[in-house]
């Protein structure tokens, strides 16, 4: 039976899915405008087994993952609207395009705050193709205290 092919880093990234083994799905629920629903993470990869969280805290770095996401959404919106649209000193056009951008942002936050979080993970976390044939090692879950997780 053939193996089943991989995604790859960025589209296992971008589609929030476990970094080592890239098959299990980080998140419990699909992307909602609730906060708590929206960020709901799987304690364990219900596919290899691989903890979401490292240590407590583990998360606060996302923030600048968050931001550089918003950055490029905005310089790439700006870049569109000036090839597509343009830009005047005589009128409202930036203006206009800074609403716009701002309307977007709002709308992708639940997106950026999954993806971020996926990214982040990713960078801590070795891909392993051959997953099922090497067991997690206790230096690999790293300090994990249950009484502090999710926090």
């Amino acid at each position: 039976m053939p193996d089943k092919k991989k995604p790859g880093y960025l589209v296992a990234a971008f589609d929030c899915r476990c970094p080592r083994c890239r098959e299990g799905k980080l998140f419990k629920n699909k992307i909602s405008i609730g906060l708590k629903k929206n960020m709901a993470m799987n304690k364990y990869c219900l596919v290899c087994g691989q903890p979401t969280e490292k240590e407590p805290g583990f998360y606060y770095g996302t923030g600048y993952v968050s931001y550089a996401l918003a950055v490029a959404i905005s310089v790439t919106t700006f870049v569109a609207w000036f090839v597509l649209i343009g830009m005047s000193v005589k009128d409202n056009r930036f203006f206009y395009w800074l609403i716009t951008n701002a309307v977007l942002l709002i709308l992708l936050q639940p997106w950026m705050m999954r993806v971020s979080r996926s990214f982040w993970l990713s960078w801590f976390v070795k891909y392993d193709p051959d997953w099922d044939k090497h067991p997690l090692k206790r230096e690999e879950i790293e300090r994990i205290i249950p009484e502090q997780q999710m926090n």
